[in-house]
């Protein structure tokens, strides 16, 4: 039988259709959020010193040898020299992309910088430098996006995530049978100790840790450096302050783990459905001791000797139904037991002075109760400041310091029943 013979111009043309059509089945266009990226080059060339920037978007606070070191989320950390709390001084920024949390050591700043952990020399306030870094060790997080419009495809190779432009995207539709799922990449719900209150003129003192909130995620006892990533914890051995070297070590959380919160024993982390309590005596080797369950809700702990408490909202990522305090008993640690629950309007951080007990209420604002008798807190309402959309604080020694959306206020309640505002940093003030 005579083969057939089919034209050369025959098989580029059904080519031509076959691509044609593959194209329009493995891809997809729309109306979304595409991805502004910074390189990794830029990234680790970004820290620098910047004079007169306003506080805009005040996240995360920390204290330590009379500084107050004030988050700009995802920006960098405003410095001030709260020597005289009634009128703290603006020192300086430094300008730290992706920073959500940070810890003190010594006159050493550890900060998360996207997927990176920077270290930062605090010795002379005034010439605040970069003096290490670990790079990623931190899991890879995009920001959040405001609007309905999906997000397109990261390319991790191309850098971090550091914003979103709404525009006409193509890209593969990866859920096509022919082909793999790209990874979900979560918006990020972001990114305790000793105080050491001795003062320093021109730094930070090379003594001690500092004090964080109620909302932190990094940790430190002893020579290791905890630091929460996703469903994990990751130890970093800081024996060398300005040299911390990845130990490898890791413990599992859940993947809902928000907050920690350390004593000289014991590590409290709060998660979305409950309390994971590990043993840290042998601070290199975290031994898993309980776990306390509650309705799902974000809620950050904290704890004063035989007792917890535990802040439960609603109207974030953490979803429930429930706003409220709980208080635990853990005098015996490995069967926490609920002595008490009380309602409350929309609570975020927390602390403890003392009988004090000082709760951020969302818009019901700061909130200060004598917590004496844990099973009748919200019937000793000692204060309440309605007005603050309190986010979170750190007592300490008569001395309170509340951040909320619009600043950082500090509160003089050295007299329980006379307690005064005595200075404030407001948002966009540009003091």
């Amino acid at each position: 039988m005579k083969a057939k013979i089919i034209p050369i111009t025959g098989i580029l043309v059904a080519l031509l259709l076959i691509s044609d059509s593959c194209e329009e089945s493995v891809y997809k266009i729309f109306k979304g959020n595409a991805p502004i990226y910074m390189s990794y080059e830029e990234l680790r060339a970004s820290i620098t010193t910047q004079q007169n920037v306003a506080l805009e978007n005040p996240g995360k606070i920390y204290f330590k040898d009379n500084y107050i070191f004030i988050v700009e989320e995802q920006k960098g950390i405003h410095v001030f020299d709260n020597s005289n709390p009634s009128t703290p001084v603006k020192k300086t920024f430094v300008k730290i992309p992706g920073v959500v949390d940070i810890s003190i050591s010594g006159n050493i700043l550890y900060a998360d910088s996207y997927v990176d952990l920077v270290v930062l020399d605090l010795q002379d306030i005034n010439n605040i430098h970069e003096v290490g870094r670990v790079e990623e060790i931190l899991r890879y997080a995009v920001p959040p996006v405001d609007n309905d419009y999906p997000m397109a495809r990261i390319e991790e190779d191309r850098g971090v995530v550091i914003g979103w432009e709404v525009k006409q995207i193509k890209e593969r539709d990866y859920n096509h049978d022919c082909c793999y799922a790209y990874p979900v990449y979560y918006k990020d719900g972001s990114f305790l100790a000793e105080t050491n209150a001795s003062g320093a003129s021109g730094g930070i003192s090379g003594n001690g840790i500092g004090a964080g909130g109620s909302m932190a995620r990094f940790g430190i006892k002893g020579d290791a450096l905890y630091i929460m990533s996703e469903y994990l914890v990751k130890i970093l051995n800081i024996s060398s302050k300005a040299n911390p070297v990845n130990t490898g070590n890791t413990f599992y959380t859940t993947g809902d783990a928000e907050t920690m919160f350390l004593t000289d024993k014991y590590m409290f982390i709060g998660t979305a459905t409950g309390m994971l309590v590990f043993d840290i005596s042998v601070p290199f080797s975290p031994q898993s001791k309980s776990f306390f369950s509650h309705a799902r809700a974000c809620d950050p702990v904290i704890v004063d000797d035989t007792l917890a408490y535990i802040t439960l909202r609603t109207g974030t990522t953490c979803s429930g139904a429930s706003n409220m305090l709980s208080v635990i008993n853990i005098k015996n640690i490995d069967q926490p037991k609920l002595v008490m629950t009380y309602p409350l309007t929309n609570p975020h951080g927390l602390g403890k002075d003392g009988d004090l007990l000082f709760i951020c209420d969302g818009d019901a604002g700061l909130k200060i109760f004598d917590a004496s008798d844990p099973k009748t807190i919200t019937s000793n309402l000692i204060k309440n400041y309605p007005d603050i959309n309190a986010f979170d604080v750190i007592p300490f020694g008569g001395l309170l310091i509340l951040i909320g959306d619009d600043g950082l206020y500090q509160y003089d309640y050295s007299d329980m029943m006379n307690i005064s505002l005595i200075s404030s940093i407001l948002a966009q003030d540009g003091k």
